[in-house]
């Protein structure tokens, strides 16, 4: 089915039933992506009276707790309350759902060891582009993505310069198939983070990082209507879903 949106003096028309999901599930039945350090998240059946609490024991319902850090256990969504001591909520401050986003990927390249996402390359990809979003899909891109244990593995990461061109381009919304924009040890500096959101001056407080992501092979390079769909939890970081819509044409 086909829909016709105007986003910013723009009719776009995209095929809503071929939705793209970029997201990351958890999923205890197998393993599941971590980072961070901590242990595997959990799903598991409530107990009443010492009773488990599933059809399966004979229970009406399922009624199933769920144990799981956002930063490291699923495609998750921040707003600058990562970083500053006032915890400001991602479900506040994020109040718009739809972006027109640039989806690139790129090859790492190496800086003294590490494997990182260079201004220039962003450069080349974006070129006048004017986007709300941008989408980056590192290479190599292996399915493996969607659980792999990155604890103490130095992944890659996304310069300081990089971040800022970024701001300074006014990318609202950073997505992006890595734990975190930053390198993994890096004495709490959070160069990115912190040039991204801008915490040296006004607070960018609707920019947003999604981390986590995973972007199949077949999804080509390109323009996409964005929705950057987040569970309501009041935090810095909520678990999120972004779907990508591909542009058929302008209308």
């Amino acid at each position: 089915m086909k829909a016709t949106i105007e986003y910013n003096s723009r009719k776009i028309e995209i095929n809503v039933s071929k939705p793209i999901d970029i997201s990351i599930a958890i999923d205890v039945n197998k393993q599941n992506v971590n980072a961070w350090y901590l242990e595997e998240p959990k799903i598991f059946p409530e107990k009443s009276d010492g009773k488990e609490i599933s059809v399966k024991k004979g229970a009406v319902v399922n009624f199933n707790s769920i144990q799981f850090n956002p930063h490291s256990h699923i495609t998750h969504t921040e707003c600058v309350g990562h970083i500053t001591e006032k915890i400001h909520s991602v479900n506040t401050n994020l109040n718009h759902y739809f972006h027109l986003a640039e989806l690139i990927t790129i090859a790492p390249i190496e800086v003294n060891g590490d494997f990182v996402i260079a201004t220039k390359q962003l450069k080349m990809a974006l070129r006048n582009k004017k986007r709300d979003a941008v989408i980056i899909r590192t290479l190599p891109n292996l399915e493996e993505k969607k659980n792999r244990q990155y604890s103490n593995t130095n992944p890659t990461y996304m310069l300081e310069e990089t971040a800022v061109f970024l701001k300074e381009k006014g990318i609202k919304h950073l997505l992006i198939d890595l734990p975190s924009v930053d390198k993994e040890k890096d004495e709490g500096k959070l160069l990115a983070h912190n040039a991204f959101w801008n915490t040296g001056g006004p607070l960018r407080m609707d920019a947003t990082i999604t981390e986590f992501i995973y972007v199949p092979n077949h999804v080509k390079d390109g323009e996409y209507l964005l929705n950057l769909m987040i569970a309501p939890f009041e935090n810095d970081a909520t678990p999120s879903k972004p779907i990508l819509y591909k542009i058929i044409k302008e209308v």
